[in-house]
């Protein structure tokens, strides 16, 4: 008995001591943290019941058969996160560089089974070189089982990944198929393909950083939603993150309570919008002065900043924020903004959180490239994901709400549940400017009747009654009341049911 207690211990030793000290010094050398550092600062103190210690690969190709370590380059288990139950796993880049074995692959699938059997969030701590060469066909199958599980996963529990170190080939479309990612500058990459295949293939020199770094991917691609300055940040902002979620798709999302009034004013919102149609203020005002205590987790702030997405709380009840932002090209939606959008507002759906969405939207973004690009179809996702969206959705338009964009912003017709405006509010096809010189066109040469004309219009349809006349617009409220009426209007949504045609599932315009 002494003798198997003291193999226990060693094993024990061997599994933390992951790839040995030298190894571990290496990864503080790249100021990152190791793999159980990681989940000791993401998980509640003792709270992490680990799994799958002693696992070990069965590889005996190349010289591994004399190569092994427990735990074979990955840590997972579960544990709490503020008192809620989450599963995570954590790769070790100390063993054999993070790389996925078929072993690895089996402890992966077995915390997300456990994880929809209970209805708990998956948290991958992601630091890996890919899939382990020297197991070929085996490692592959590994991967597509995790991918497998992510889809089934999908929906029905949360799925986040935190990228904290390369992550290349195959590692990339796990995380990929989650529902955030979250990257840290410097120290983590995302690319298909690295840089020398790059360099091979297309001639093209590209670093690292450029090609899949953190930045690279939360600005121009839009693959990460947020990139954080160090693993300590990151796994921070991730606890508070989390916070905001329902552990599953049949949970309500979590209530924290606020001192924050539900019905409090804030007089400064009547001078947020400018008496100049044409000038733009900033719509993060608004959302900061109306959920609870000016407390609002933002995503993907430097991608698309044309429409800001993220969470907030009103009234203790987290919600799901969508805005146009009109300090970027107006609040125009192109393809990249209707796809961040939409992306948004199905996992707000997936996951029964209320969505408010603030419209200042002069219409879809004109041009060649938006058009070569596919912008009918790209709208078309932010459109279906509305429509399709039964959680409670409280609309207020500040502003401008033009043609086919108007529809698309959770407009009435899209089974938006209350639908508030401003009195500066303008709902129209186009601007005044544009309908006169199309209805009259005869009249361009004559600037004084055009002027007349643009008047007029103005006066039937750059305000909210004609909306209103028809009742797509519930009320025309003061901008000092939003908060107000909006907490007000999810109270009275709380008990909301609201159910689809029965399918095996749509087919979104992809």
């Amino acid at each position: 008995m002494h003798d198997i207690i003291r193999r226990l211990d060693e094993k024990r030793a061997a599994a933390r001591l992951g790839g040995g000290e030298k190894r571990i010094e290496a990864q503080h050398a790249k100021g990152k943290l190791t793999a159980r550092e990681r989940i000791e600062l993401l998980l509640d103190p003792d709270s992490f019941e680990e799994w799958d210690m002693f696992v070990e690969h069965r590889c005996t190709d190349f010289g591994m058969a004399e190569q092994k370590v427990p735990g074979d380059g990955v840590v997972t288990g579960y544990g709490t996160v503020n008192g809620r139950l989450v599963f995570v796993f954590s790769q070790d880049f100390t063993v054999f560089g993070g790389a996925l074995s078929e072993a690895h692959a089996e402890k992966i699938c077995k915390i997300m089974d456990h994880a929809m059997k209970v209805g708990a969030p998956v948290i991958g701590l992601n630091d890996s070189g890919g899939a382990r060469i020297q197991e070929g066909v085996a490692s592959l199958g590994g991967y597509a089982e995790v991918f497998q599980r992510n889809v089934l996963a999908s929906g029905v529990v949360p799925q986040i990944s935190l990228i904290m170190g390369p992550c290349a080939g195959g590692a990339v479309y796990s995380p990929a198929m989650t529902d955030f990612i979250f990257m840290v500058k410097d120290s983590s990459y995302m690319f298909v393909t690295g840089p020398d295949v790059v360099k091979t293939v297309t001639h093209e020199e590209v670093t690292a950083e450029e090609l899949g770094g953190a930045m690279t991917h939360s600005t121009k691609s839009g693959v990460a939603d947020l990139a954080f300055e160090n693993d300590v940040e990151a796994l921070m902002m991730l606890r508070r993150f989390i916070a905001y979620l329902p552990s599953n798709n049949r949970e309500k999302p979590p209530v924290v309570p606020t001192d924050d009034p539900p019905d409090r004013l804030d007089f400064s919102l009547d001078t947020l919008v400018p008496d100049n149609p044409n000038k733009p203020y900033d719509i993060k005002e608004l959302i900061i002065k109306t959920v609870d205590e000016g407390d609002f987790f933002e995503l993907a702030p430097d991608y698309a900043k044309n429409i800001v997405i993220g969470f907030g709380r009103m009234n203790g009840q987290t919600v799901g924020i969508v805005a146009n932002q009109p300090l970027v090209l107006a609040g125009c939606l192109d393809i990249r903004s209707s796809i961040k959008g939409a992306r948004f507002v199905r996992f707000c759906d997936a996951f029964n959180i209320p969505i408010i969405t603030f419209v200042d939207v002069p219409g879809f973004m004109p041009g060649t490239a938006q058009e070569y690009g596919g912008i009918i179809k790209h709208g078309a996702k932010l459109l279906y994901a509305y429509a399709e969206c039964t959680v409670p959705k409280v609309t207020v338009i500040t502003r401008k709400a033009y043609g086919g964009a108007y529809d698309v912003m959770s407009s009435k017709h899209l089974r938006g549940d209350v639908n508030f405006a401003w009195p500066s509010a303008e709902i129209a096809v186009m601007g005044p400017k544009g309908a006169v010189e199309i209805i009259f066109r005869k009249d361009i040469g004559d600037p004084r009747k055009i002027a007349e004309r643009t008047e007029e219009y103005k006066q039937k349809f750059a305000n909210p009654f004609v909306a209103g006349a028809r009742g797509f617009i519930d009320d025309v409220i003061m901008p000092h009341e939003t908060r107000r009426r909006i907490c007000r209007s999810l109270a009275m949504l709380k008990d909301k049911k609201l159910e689809n045609p029965w399918r095996k599932h749509g087919n979104i315009p992809l």
